[in-house]
């Protein structure tokens, strides 16, 4: 059987960097190719090797994979949420050419395995908000969320027509000390324990009750993992499946971390990320991926949020 050697594209990215250490962990250094168009930060450039790449240049990606013998792919890369309504043409060229580009590589170079992260933004304001289910109506209001929805189905469309082993997960909010907040509306999420350690005050652009499904990144990380090397025919979903730990709002986050650091204060002013935020489930049932590749989350907000402050002040001085 032929090594894993895999490619990570959109590596600087807040899961990207933490998913290249953890599988050079497993596979080795020098099988875990990490890339992004952005210039790699300093745990990608000490743990292993990097490559330049823009994800719309398929000739850039071919090479790349025919230089190290790739051949799993997981394509990270994309624009976020609240930075594609700033730019929608340009989010749905990056999100869909890119995944685009990525899937014709795999199946013309006979690649064993793609990882494609979908997210909740697939669900719009018709969606039932409460456990919401695997299969259900989705509707999505912005254009991540209509990026990822198309690619939900060409995913499953590769794998129905062509047999490429796809795989893919509706990622929730995601929560690391590692990398700085990238662009997403659950993103306070991350910040308001970087501010809660550095200026003790947070001002929310989110409503104090709004709440959205959360994940913390080690239990999103080893659930990835997990998924991709669960047995093929364990695998009933290919378009993406449902994927969460807890759901939250910000008053219950803040309550939190007050009680690690009783002189934390914060302060509301929602923005256009609010209506995002309002089209989204407030918590999902991912008994799906529970049942045919046993995810279980290891973190609740108690578990993260001491995690997360106890991390953070080495983080700020790296």
């Amino acid at each position: 059987m032929s090594k894993d050697i895999v490619l990570i594209t959109g590596s600087c990215g807040q899961i990207g960097t933490e998913l290249a250490v953890k599988l050079r962990e497993s596979l080795g250094v020098d099988n875990v190719i990490a890339s992004d168009i952005r210039e790699p930060n300093e745990i990608l450039k000490a743990s292993g090797p990097f490559e330049s790449i823009d994800i719309l240049d398929k000739a850039s990606l071919h090479d790349v994979v025919a230089k190290y013998g790739v051949n799993q792919i997981y394509h990270l890369a994309s624009l976020l949420s609240a930075t594609g309504e700033k730019n929608p043409k340009l989010a749905w060229e990056v999100n869909m050419g890119g995944l685009l580009n990525i899937l014709d590589l795999a199946k013309e170079q006979k690649l064993n395995k793609v990882f494609w992260p979908s997210s909740i933004a697939v669900f719009g304001p018709n969606t039932p908000k409460v456990n919401t289910p695997q299969e259900v109506i989705t509707e999505p209001s912005t254009v991540y969320g209509i990026s990822k929805l198309a690619g939900e189905r060409w995913c499953d469309y590769y794998f129905q027509k062509y047999g490429l082993d796809v795989r893919s997960i509706r990622y929730p909010g995601l929560i690391s000390y590692k990398t700085l907040p990238g662009g997403g509306t659950t993103d306070y999420a991350v910040d308001i324990y970087f501010k809660a350690i550095k200026d003790k005050k947070y001002e929310c652009f989110l409503k104090e009750d709004t709440r959205m499904p959360m994940m913390y990144m080690d239990d999103a990380i080893r659930g990835t993992i997990d998924l991709m090397d669960a047995p093929s025919e364990k695998i009933s979903i290919r378009s993406s499946y449902n994927f969460t730990a807890m759901s939250f709002t910000p008053e219950e986050v803040y309550a939190a971390i007050k009680a690690e650091i009783p002189e934390f204060r914060i302060s509301y002013k929602p923005d256009f990320r609010q209506a995002i935020a309002d089209s989204w489930p407030q918590s999902i049932d991912d008994s799906v991926a529970r049942a045919d590749w046993n995810w279980q989350h290891e973190f609740d907000l108690a578990k993260m949020t001491k995690d997360m402050l106890s991390n953070i002040p080495q983080s700020i001085l790296i």
